[in-house]
């Protein structure tokens, strides 16, 4: 006996919210894309708005899941236990955080995941991600390429932070922020930013800071008021190092009486 396939009904995908607000679905017989995994609620997924300044996590939480920066740019924190604060990373769309819950058997947060503007996060549970991982083999090749590109960064902030001056340091914050490397035009006004939140992130203070950064708008190489525009003459610090009288200057000491 022989079947008609064209009569065979077709699999609808069906979305109920479980207690956790999370998407649950019933099988499908599409095939998988990861973009569309990224950009939808599903099983074990739920999508989340963060308001500027909130966090998407916090240090000392449950880490069981790992989040996915749809839209917005957020950061990564760890506080000390003496209080001090340090900025670990800028967190960018198409970026993951809190992947370490992969690693081991879920812990604590051991960081602060902080957003910068409004963000748009999507939450995947450990279990799926690593089921997903497993399955899936477009995505975790798309998740290892991020790892490796990740690992990357930080090795590269590590070298900038042990042997470039404190110029050098904030001018390629500026660029990171504004995401010239990457492909397609740079996003020139970088996401709003305090001098002593640079200050935190280069490992120097907010006079110092707030001396390059004139010299950088005198220079031509930012504008600002209110928000930062880099320009792409900003290079020539980083590839170049060109600068009038680099480093030579130094911001003035306030007498006091």
């Amino acid at each position: 006996m022989f079947f008609d396939r064209r009569a065979l009904p077709t699999i609808r995908i069906d979305t109920v919210g479980d207690k956790d607000g999370y998407k649950m679905s019933t099988p499908s017989n599409l095939p998988f894309d990861p973009t569309v995994f990224l950009a939808n609620a599903g099983l074990g997924r739920r999508i989340t708005l963060v308001k500027p300044e909130q966090p998407i996590f916090s240090q000392g939480d449950r880490a069981d899941s790992v989040f996915y920066l749809q839209k917005g740019r957020a950061k990564l924190t760890v506080v000390s236990k003496n209080g001090k604060e340090a900025t670990l990373a800028l967190l960018h769309p198409g970026d993951f955080v809190g992947e370490e819950c992969l690693a081991t058997v879920p812990g604590l947060r051991v960081s602060t995941a902080v957003s910068i503007t409004a963000c748009t996060t999507l939450e995947i549970r450990r279990t799926e991600m690593i089921r997903v991982m497993h399955e899936e083999h477009d995505f975790s090749d798309l998740f290892l390429k991020f790892l490796l590109a990740r690992s990357m960064r930080t090795q590269a902030d590590l070298v900038d932070q042990l042997f470039n001056s404190s110029e050098k340091r904030l001018a390629r914050l500026l660029l990171l922020m504004a995401e010239f490397g990457k492909p397609g035009e740079p996003n020139t006004f970088i996401p709003p930013i305090t001098q002593e939140m640079l200050a935190e992130m280069i490992g120097t203070t907010r006079s110092r800071v707030s001396f390059f950064m004139n010299r950088f708008r005198t220079l031509g190489f930012i504008d600002y008021n209110g928000r930062i525009q880099v320009h792409k003459s900003l290079l020539n610090v980083i590839l170049l190092d060109r600068l009038p009288e680099h480093n030579a200057e130094q911001p003035p000491i306030e007498m006091t009486m």
